[in-house]
């Protein structure tokens, strides 16, 4: 018997209720706008660069990092992990440069050792390096992101007025080239479906993620979890370090922010495909029947409606309006938050449909034992 066609738009209508209503508000893309005020004691910050040939963006990362305007004491140790293009020479130079030589530090990162990924080892070196300085914080931060100057204060604020072990800002993407513009909002409205920033401060939701890009953590969180070897092996480390934290009774906090900014460029649309499939299918769990499932769920939610608005008439076509209106909407949020006018919220059919083409990649490369491909190295390699 064949299906009603009110179906083809009854369907994704249910799904984009759901998402507007019951998934923790996460298309409510909301700045970090606390307002700061003075602590009584700024506690002691060591910040950890890990960076494996970062030569076009570590200069200008580091000069961020030596001029933040922070009351308290802060430290820099920049990891490199065997850089091949003089990451570690450049960054020397923007310590000189910036007049803060004294405070950072160049480690040299050891032979990657067995199960871990690599910027886990490099974090883990940095880690072990500045236990004897007793800093009560780590900031992790990425070597191709710049940040505004008041960025650790804000962080650290929040941390110590909300007692937080983990603080995290998802800094902003680039968003300059057609291919960015199609598919680096969608990338943030996706990740916030996924991790729901109100479901992540609430110590009652399972829920747990962070921005690997920025992370403040508690010195004593990690000695909580066991160090950083309790995550060694996980390529979403960022997500895992946040999961670790808060199954251990962290409280945990995710925020966005546009003044620190990725000076990555995505220029193309393999590009954009290769930082997808790096960890599409871990996010799967490498079950072939998540795959499945997240390609059908792509389709029912992103497409069914247009189908059904261009050849139903009435009902049909009323409900798939109202779904196509509620996708547009939510979504509308992201694309504003990069300063894009409404209409380009019409493009995110077009996003999901790549994103589930990149999902596809990312489990053949893992088939073919070349999954989590970065800066050289494949990080998720087939289970026998």
């Amino acid at each position: 018997m064949p299906l009603p066609p009110t179906l083809l738009a009854a369907v994704p209508l249910s799904i984009w209720i759901y998402l507007l209503l019951a998934r923790g508000q996460f298309w409510r893309v909301r700045e970090d706008r606390l307002e700061l005020k003075p602590l009584e004691n700024w506690p002691r910050v060591t910040v950890i660069v890990p960076a494996r040939n970062e030569a076009q963006t570590i200069f200008q990362a580091i000069l961020s990092l030596a001029k933040q305007d922070y009351p308290g004491e802060f430290s820099i140790i920049l990891v490199d992990d065997h850089s091949e293009d003089g990451t570690a020479a450049l960054a020397e130079q923007a310590a000189n440069e910036s007049g803060a030589s004294q405070r950072v530090n160049i480690h040299s990162a050891a032979p990657l050792a067995p199960g871990w990924t690599g910027k886990l080892w490099a974090l883990n070196e940095a880690v072990s390096a500045a236990r004897k300085k007793m800093p009560v914080f780590f900031w992790f931060s990425d070597a191709d992101v710049v940040h505004a100057p008041d960025t650790l204060r804000r962080l650290v604020f929040r941390a110590v007025g909300d007692s937080l072990d983990l603080a995290s800002l998802m800094v902003l993407l680039q968003a300059k080239t057609f291919s960015e513009r199609l598919l680096i909002p969608p990338f943030l409205y996706f990740f916030l479906m996924l991790y729901p920033p109100r479901w992540i401060a609430d110590p009652k939701a399972s829920t747990a993620g962070a921005a690997g890009g920025c992370i403040l953590l508690r010195r004593s969180a990690i000695d909580r979890i066991g160090g950083m070897a309790a995550i060694r092996g996980q390529l979403i480390d960022d997500c895992a370090l946040a999961r670790a934290v808060k199954k251990s009774g962290g409280q945990i906090w995710m925020g966005l922010t546009s003044t620190s900014v990725s000076l990555r460029n995505y220029g193309t649309f393999a590009e954009i495909r290769d930082l997808i499939a790096r960890t599409a299918f871990t996010q799967l769990r490498y079950s072939f029947l998540l795959l499945m499932a997240t390609l059908i769920g792509l389709f029912v939610t992103y497409l069914p409606a247009w189908i059904a608005f261009f050849t139903l008439d009435d009902p049909g076509w009323l409900l798939a309006s109202t779904a196509i209106s509620i996708m547009t909407a939510t979504y509308g949020a992201t694309v504003r938050f990069y300063g894009f006018p409404w209409l380009w919220a019409l493009t995110l059919p077009f996003a999901a449909v790549f994103y589930g083409y990149a999902t596809c990649v990312s489990a053949v490369r893992y088939w073919l034992g070349r999954g989590g491909q970065w800066k050289g190295r494949a990080q998720a390699l087939r289970r026998n």
